[in-house]
């Protein structure tokens, strides 16, 4: 479905090609000192400039070194939406290159990006949440997302932002979850996810699979899928024309069924035939999931029971060419065929 997208066009009063560069070491001091200018036009031209220098990341480095980002933290409050544009831009730039995401971190770039959660223009709440992501891939990123207290006004953002930049926030979101899930569930975010799973974009609903397959891989997030009744939107997800979203949903199922209470709601739910289904399916990717999510089912009796009607889709995944697959399926194949012990059965 084809989506808005928010424009990045600077006005047209703005011209980069009159931004003069000094030459060689000079270059980028230079432009630090144009950043600190109390003239707008040059610290926008500078902006524009830099954008483009720190695509090389041999750049990112000696800007690091040189104090660019203390410079960057202090325009991300200017009053002008350009500077602060191109600010956010320079430093989601940055976030692409292994040596800049370790710096931005170093130096307390995400809470300093905080204040522009709220920003009145579009780009500037994109380029941010662009760099919010790109950290939260790193530990320490994800780490600094979670002390800067930032995980509450995430998920509420999720119910108001435009669609280009929910996806950005749910992308961090799974990162961050993987870590630590108290504050999101305190937020709220399990009910706010659920209605994701309906969404008509369908990256937005894979990426809100995939941030409840994070919370469900911890013990009180498991609960609270159960208890929002998440697992029947989950599996109603399964037969989406979309492999992501099968995948993510599948994963997400995985974890849920630990519990006794997530098995007893999948199986009300009628989980076994979509889940079947894509094990059936040779180029599902979602095959992995929905084999170990059929095991977990296979531990209830009547789980075992209709499964052992269906043991040859097990046994055909066995020529899996995938490692994972194969296992997963000898695992299923074995907690099928378990019988009750009867002490009858030693005479």
């Amino acid at each position: 479905m084809a989506q808005p997208r928010i424009s990045a066009y600077l006005p047209p009063d703005i011209d980069p090609t009159k931004a003069a560069l000094a030459f060689g070491r000079r270059a980028l001091p230079k432009l630090n000192e144009e950043l600190q200018s109390p003239e707008l036009l040059t610290q926008q031209r500078a902006l524009v400039a830099l954008c483009d220098l720190v695509h090389d990341p041999e750049k990112v480095y000696e800007a690091i070194a040189l104090g660019f980002l203390d410079s960057l933290k202090a325009l991300l409050v200017h009053e002008d939406r350009t500077v602060r544009q191109k600010t956010t831009e320079v430093l989601s730039v940055m976030a692409l290159h292994s040596i800049g995401r370790e710096g931005l971190i170093r130096r307390g770039v995400i809470s300093a990006l905080a204040g522009l959660l709220d920003d009145p223009v579009d780009i500037c709440r994109k380029n941010t949440h662009q760099v919010f992501d790109m950290l939260a891939r790193l530990p320490a990123g994800a780490g600094g997302v979670l002390q800067a207290g930032l995980i509450p006004p995430l998920v509420q953002k999720l119910e108001t932002e435009l669609d280009e930049i929910q996806e950005l926030i749910l992308g961090t979101l799974s990162n961050c979850l993987r870590v630590e899930v108290s504050e999101a569930l305190a937020a709220g975010a399990v009910p706010v996810l659920k209605e994701k799973l309906s969404h008509p974009y369908s990256a937005i609903r894979s990426k809100a699979a995939w941030v409840l397959l994070e919370i469900s891989s911890h013990a009180e997030g498991k609960i609270a899928v159960f208890e929002e009744e998440v697992i029947p939107v989950l599996l109603s997800l399964l037969e989406d024309a979309q492999p992501a979203v099968q995948v993510n949903s599948a994963g997400a199922l995985m974890f849920a069924l630990v519990t006794p209470q997530g098995r007893s709601s999948a199986m009300g739910a009628a989980a076994i035939p979509p889940l079947l289904a894509l094990v059936a399916e040779e180029t599902s990717k979602a095959r992995l999931n929905a084999i170990k999510a059929l095991t977990l089912l296979a531990e209830l009796p009547e789980g075992r029971q209709t499964l052992l009607e269906h043991r040859d889709t097990f046994q055909r995944c066995l020529d899996d060419p995938s490692e994972a697959v194969q296992r997963a399926a000898e695992i299923a194949i074995t907690v099928i065929d378990w019988k009750p012990f009867c002490s009858r059965d030693l005479f």
